[in-house]
């Protein structure tokens, strides 16, 4: 819900670091517009990002906050014309999101544990965080209901995720790694896919703070 006022920070920096880089920061979906369904904002700002790829047919680079880091990989995977050299998510749900911890300022008096009685139905599917809302302990309803997660991860956080326990299971270790389903282990073994972790960085630091930019960031455009 930052929008894309918040990554202009890493505009501005790209362009300072890398002088002449042509940098389009995409400004839809902004605020409570972000909670239209995933499908609808990978549509739309999929053929915004099309046609930008058909100016720069040598590839372009898509970095992704938040749900946007989500809304790009569902634009890469469905979109066939758009070339993509490096795609960068920064604190991205990747796997589902499963916390409290924005969903009383989205929907007041939601809890983690009913949650999935809104999202896992026709109603609860007509938003964004529904489309990637992945109860640990529902995880057949996840399947039935979810119209969009399931869809583009072929059943994956940074890719880790919980298990019937709440305990995360790393990456490597989840079938959607082992078997290979979306390219994963194929980028990992041909030194494609990394993966950071930086201690005492929360959600909010990934995309405004300078220096994990210019540490984690900027080296992979270069």
């Amino acid at each position: 819900m930052t929008g894309s006022g918040s990554m202009e920070i890493i505009k501005f920096r790209i362009q300072e670091k890398h002088p002449g880089t042509v940098v389009y920061n995409v400004n839809r979906f902004e605020s409570w517009s972000s909670l239209e369904t995933m499908w609808h904002q990978v549509l739309e700002i999929g053929q915004d990002v099309a046609n930008i790829s058909s100016k720069h047919p040598e590839g372009i680079n898509i970095i992704g906050y938040s749900q946007g880091g989500l809304v790009a990989r569902g634009i890469i995977q469905t979109f066939p014309n758009i070339t993509v050299d490096t795609f960068i998510s920064l604190s991205s749900p990747q796997a589902g999101q499963y916390g409290a911890g924005f969903l009383h300022v989205v929907f007041p008096g939601l809890v983690k544990e009913t949650a999935y009685e809104l999202f896992y139905s026709r109603l609860g599917q007509h938003t964004s965080v529904g489309n990637y809302w992945r109860d640990p302990y529902h995880q057949k309803l996840y399947e039935t209901y979810n119209v969009y997660l399931p869809y583009i991860n072929n059943h994956i956080n940074q890719f880790g995720y919980y298990d019937g326990n709440e305990t995360v299971v790393e990456m490597r270790n989840q079938d959607i790694y082992v078997e290979d389903h979306i390219g994963l282990k194929s980028l990992d073994v041909a030194g494609r896919l990394h993966l950071l972790t930086v201690p005492g960085v929360n959600h909010f630091d990934w995309h405004m703070n300078v220096s994990i930019m210019d540490d984690i960031l900027l080296p992979y455009l270069d």
